[in-house]
C-alpha cells in the first residue's frame, strides 16, 4: 500500500492532554513574572491557593466553552485545533476608554486636512502667503484709483462751483451796468 507522504516524513499530532499542560505551564510561567514584577510579594504565597485558581480558570473556560452558541455541525462533534482563537465579550468594566484611541487612516488624514487648513488660514491672514499678497497688491492698486476717481470729482466740482460763481458774478455786473 501506502509509503507515506510525498513530503518526507510521517505526521505527528499532539495530544490534547499535552496541550493542555502546555496552556498551563504558560499561565503559570505568565504569573509568576507579574509576581517578580510586583515585588515578590505573591511569591510567598500559599502554592495550594495558586493551585485552586488554576483549577478555577478551567472551570471558568469550561463553562465558557459550553456557552457559547455553536453553529451547524459544531454541537455535535468536538474539537480541539490549538490554532482556534475563541472570542471574548468583554465586560463594561475591563474596557479601556482613558487609554488612547487608534484612529483609521482615513480620519488620520481628514485631521491632518483640518490642520493644514488652519494653518493656511493663519498665515493667509497674516498676509504671508503668495495668494494674500497678490490680493493685497490689488487691493493697494484698488485704493489709488479710487483715490484718484475722488480727486477727480472734487476737482469737478470745485470747477463746476467757480463757472456757476462766475456766471453769477457776470449776471450781477451786467444787472448793475
Amino acid at each position: 500500500g501506502r509509503k507515506g507522504g510525498h513530503k518526507g516524513r510521517a505526521r505527528q499530532y499532539t495530544s490534547p492532554e499535552e496541550i493542555d499542560a502546555q496552556l498551563q505551564a504558560e499561565k503559570q510561567k505568565a504569573r509568576e513574572e507579574e509576581e517578580q514584577e510586583e515585588g515578590g510579594e505573591g511569591a510567598t504565597g500559599d502554592p495550594k491557593k495558586e493551585k485552586k485558581s488554576l483549577d478555577s480558570d478551567e472551570s471558568d473556560e469550561d463553562d465558557e466553552d459550553y456557552q457559547q452558541k455553536r453553529k451547524g455541525v459544531e454541537g455535535l462533534i468536538d474539537i480541539e485545533n490549538p490554532n482556534r482563537v475563541i472570542q471574548t465579550t468583554k465586560k463594561v468594566t475591563q474596557l479601556d476608554l482613558d487609554g488612547p484611541k487608534e484612529l483609521s487612516r482615513r480620519e488620520r488624514e481628514e485631521i491632518e486636512k483640518q490642520k493644514a487648513k488652519e494653518r493656511y488660514m493663519k498665515m493667509h491672514l497674516a498676509g504671508k502667503t503668495e495668494q494674500a499678497k497678490a490680493d493685497l497688491a490689488r487691493l493697494a492698486i484698488i485704493r489709488k484709483q479710487r483715490e484718484e476717481a475722488a480727486r477727480k470729482k472734487e476737482e469737478e466740482r470745485k470747477a463746476k462751483d467757480e463757472a456757476a460763481m462766475a456766471g453769477r458774478r457776470m449776471q450781477s455786473l451786467s444787472l448793475n451796468k
